[in-house]
């Protein structure tokens, strides 16, 4: 009797052991193949003049409209297939359709921890907008420009972000600013991971119209070092659901 109740209990132990040692299914964001890219620019608008008689005294209103260099944009369209592979890529089954939600991610690091991830830090905004030579004073700085916390609740991998906890903006539609809602279209939040590499998270926003009233899935602005001599690089990173 006491030997079959131990060969149980040994039997019992060897499967939680089995189950214990099995490796972890954790969700996590994946990364993004770039098939099209189309950078452009606006130029500088051309000099108004004006002539004026010798003697006189001329008040002047000039109103000029500068591009920043300290911002880039992204915009674009996803495309995806939800699949379940094995970790050598081999595919059992594809479900192909449409997704109706996700995000687009972007940082400077190329080895976000996305178990991790959650709202930005204060310190880490100020942090990398001196890391980009952005002065926190200037109107277009990391710290003034994500100075809201109004946006959608969403998850990052198996992270909860809950609506209206981090910092946040919802870019143009129709080169018109949108606006405070958790409804508005192509929000974009801040967030990073427990190395302080900041996140921008575009949400999904399929076939809506933009900022020139074109369609597109995302919109989002990045922060660059105007000094830099070489722009800097960000990785992508795309989550469908």
């Amino acid at each position: 009797m006491n030997r079959s109740v131990s060969l149980t209990a040994a039997l019992a132990l060897l499967l939680v052991v089995s189950l214990i040692a099995l490796p972890l299914v954790t969700a996590a964001p994946t990364g993004a193949g770039i098939t099209y890219n189309s950078t452009e620019t606006v130029a500088p608008a051309a000099a108004a003049s004006l002539t004026t008689a010798g003697g006189s005294f001329t008040t002047l209103v000039l109103n000029a409209t500068t591009q920043t260099p300290r911002w880039k944009a992204y915009v674009g369209n996803v495309t995806g297939t939800f699949t379940l592979q094995n970790a050598q890529n081999y595919t059992i089954y594809d479900w192909l359709g449409s997704y109706t939600a996700g995000e687009v991610y972007a940082s400077r690091s190329g080895s976000v921890d996305w178990s991790t991830v959650g709202c930005v830090q204060n310190a880490s905004v100020t942090a990398e907008d001196a890391a980009l030579n952005i002065s926190e004073a200037s109107v277009d700085s990391i710290n003034k420009t994500f100075n809201r916390t109004v946006h959608r609740g969403f998850y990052v991998g198996t992270t909860r972000i809950a609506n209206s906890t981090c910092r946040a903006i919802a870019t143009y539609v129709n080169s018109s600013a949108q606006a405070s809602s958790e409804s508005a279209k192509f929000q974009e939040v801040l967030l990073q991971d427990n190395a302080s590499d900041l996140v921008f998270t575009a949400l999904l926003d399929p076939a809506t119209l933009g900022f020139n009233n074109r369609p597109y899935d995302f919109q989002m602005i990045v922060p660059e070092d105007e000094y830099a001599s070489v722009p800097h690089t960000y990785y992508f990173w795309v989550e469908l659901s």
